[in-house]
């Protein structure tokens, strides 16, 4: 108990002795006892009144004027206002710092209303890319304001996993990602990034690589022929096995630009560019009758099971050319004498390419990384092999053209399984839809 409480008791003790003293001597102890404490209530009453307006009405901080257990009351409330002023003063200099802090962005942030499409906040940056002007854009709806299809289609999908890219509102030759982050429960943060530098750099490097893949066609071609011509005139043993690695050389190089021109192409087309109903069975027969060719003395054994009314969408060279890959890749990495497996079938909703092999498997961290060009797990056995490092990077760029994924799974010691799921969207029956053009 604190000293005021304890002085507080001993006032309440002594009025009430003197209110009970004082009626004794007129006869009326209990109207002397009940008239103290009248007056002690009403300076309790009294005290309670300025408590109220001093909290309600007054600007200052300084409490009342006041004596006993209200003093200290009036004193603690005190304290209490000058730690809030100072945590009031602490969140507003914060929320400044912030607000300057995200208006220096170089990105443009908006800031959404709770559960809403309702602009709330934005920094300079967004009113430079995105053309926003205070007060008139303030509690807009977002999608009044952007109108881009793939942003509306992205704004209501609920799934902002990935940005979606767009022309500015206000520079149709700037290029901006824009991505929605949800934060404290109900509320979204809009990001956009320009991109267009980043593009430009992009096509730039993709125009280089065709370019020099092109340019070095006709040599190396003219390289190849005389090579080949100066083995056909059988020269001494000295000059054949130099001629024949040149040769090998010759074609690997041969091999690596094909890959780049075709890697180019990929991303420089348009999706839909001579898309047709592929004959996925026919397709897969046909590599797997190469890949036999390729593996030879090696001696694997193939299992084939194929969906036959089961095809697919898409460009047939491109197809071709990812499932090959696929299956290449397992007779390079399968040792003679192993088993290799191929699959074509309707999985649900999807339909899935399969190629299991039993090779020696690839590490856990060396999955994320494969699809990335001229990355190798085991650099020196692709080369020896003949590999150029692109095979599964091609892979990745034609599904991503067909709507598809590449799903990967490997053990080291048991082998690999790398799979093409497709979406129910691009499936089609192969009676009803036999090379129909589209």
């Amino acid at each position: 108990m604190t000293r005021a409480w304890q002085n507080e008791l001993w006032r309440l003790a002594v009025l009430v002795l003197a209110g009970v003293l004082a009626g004794a001597l007129t006869g009326q102890a209990m109207v002397g006892l009940l008239l103290v404490l009248i007056v002690y209530l009403g300076w309790h009453l009294y005290n309670l009144n300025r408590l109220v307006r001093w909290l309600r009405e007054s600007k200052s901080f300084k409490p009342p004027e006041a004596s006993g257990i209200w003093d200290e009351a009036f004193e603690h409330i005190y304290r209490l206002q000058q730690r809030n002023q100072k945590r009031k003063r602490n969140l507003s200099g914060m929320l400044k710092r912030l607000h300057k802090m995200t208006s220096a962005l170089p990105d443009a942030t908006v800031e959404l209303r709770p559960d809403s499409e309702e602009i709330e906040w934005w920094n300079t940056a967004a009113a430079r890319y995105l053309g926003f002007e205070f007060p008139r854009d303030s509690g807009q709806r977002i999608s009044n304001l952007i109108r881009h299809p793939a942003f509306l289609e992205y704004l209501h999908s609920g799934d902002y996993s990935q940005g979606v890219e767009m022309p500015s509102p206000v520079n149709e030759g700037q290029t901006l990602r824009i991505r929605l982050v949800p934060y404290a429960g109900k509320r979204r943060l809009l990001v956009a990034r320009d991109m267009t530098h980043i593009q430009k750099l992009e096509r730039m490097r993709q125009d280089f690589v065709a370019n020099v893949s092109h340019e070095l066609r006709t040599p190396l071609t003219v390289i190849s022929g005389y090579l080949e011509a100066l083995i056909d005139e059988d020269p001494d043993e000295r000059c054949l096995a130099p001629l024949q690695s040149m040769q090998e050389q010759t074609r690997r190089m041969s091999r690596l630009v094909e890959d780049l021109m075709l890697l180019a192409r990929l991303e420089s087309d348009e999706p839909g560019h001579a898309t047709r109903v592929v004959n996925i069975p026919e397709l897969v027969a046909q590599v797997v009758s190469q890949a036999k060719t390729f593996s030879g003395r090696e001696g694997h054994r193939f299992e084939v099971d194929i969906e036959d009314n089961l095809c697919l969408v898409g460009v047939e060279s491109e197809l071709y050319s990812a499932f090959s890959n696929l299956v290449l890749n397992a007779v390079h990495y399968t040792p003679a004498g192993g088993s290799i497996r191929v699959n074509w079938a309707r999985e649900g909703e999807y339909a899935l390419f399969s190629v299991t092999d039993t090779g020696p498997g690839i590490e856990a961290q060396h999955i994320p990384r494969l699809t990335e060009r001229f990355y190798r797990v085991d650099a020196g056995r692709s080369r020896a092999r003949g590999g150029t490092g692109l095979g599964l990077a091609i892979v990745k760029h034609v599904l991503l053209r067909h709507q598809g994924r590449l799903e990967i799974d490997s053990e080291p010691g048991r082998g690999s399984r790398f799979s093409c799921r497709f979406p129910e969207s691009q499936l089609r029956s192969c009676k009803s839809a036999k090379n129909l053009q589209l």
